[in-house]
């Protein structure tokens, strides 16, 4: 609970801020980020439900597409980082879910194929072995 600030510095995009602490018991060093807390619009989702957008909601699926993948937790916070600040730009109070998923698996079609395959057969809800076929297909033709 006590410790003291070290280093201060701000992320990429100016929206985080990353401290760098030590503990004043203890010594052991260790690093914190603080974001600024933004009103982001609510998600209307496909059985018109709203709710509020979650950024960990978001980062536990794009994790869960990535898993025992070689894709950096970073690249997975940035994709994360993107779609929210989206968001905050569209200026919109409700956005349909829609928009956060096309979105993501944009980003994972850029990151890793595997992982945008694996997102999109959840996001789509692909019944059977032919939609997960035809969604491969179509990467292969877009080389």
């Amino acid at each position: 609970m006590e410790d003291k600030v070290i280093d201060s510095r701000q992320g990429r995009d100016g929206d985080v801020i990353r401290r760098r602490r030590e503990c004043l018991k203890c010594e052991e060093r260790f690093t914190s980020y603080e974001r600024i807390e933004t009103v982001l619009p609510y998600i209307i989702k496909k059985d018109n439900r709203r709710e509020p957008f979650d950024r960990n909601k978001l980062l536990q699926g794009l994790e869960k597409a990535c898993e025992k993948r070689p894709v950096s937790v970073e690249s997975i916070e940035n994709l994360a980082s993107s779609i929210e600040k989206s968001l905050q730009e569209s200026g919109e109070k409700e956005i349909p879910s829609s928009f956060i998923g096309e979105y993501s698996m944009a980003g994972l079609k850029e990151i890793d194929e595997v992982a945008y395959v694996r997102f999109a057969s959840v996001y789509r809800q692909f019944k059977d072995i032919k939609e997960f076929m035809s969604e491969i297909n179509d990467i292969f033709r877009n080389k």
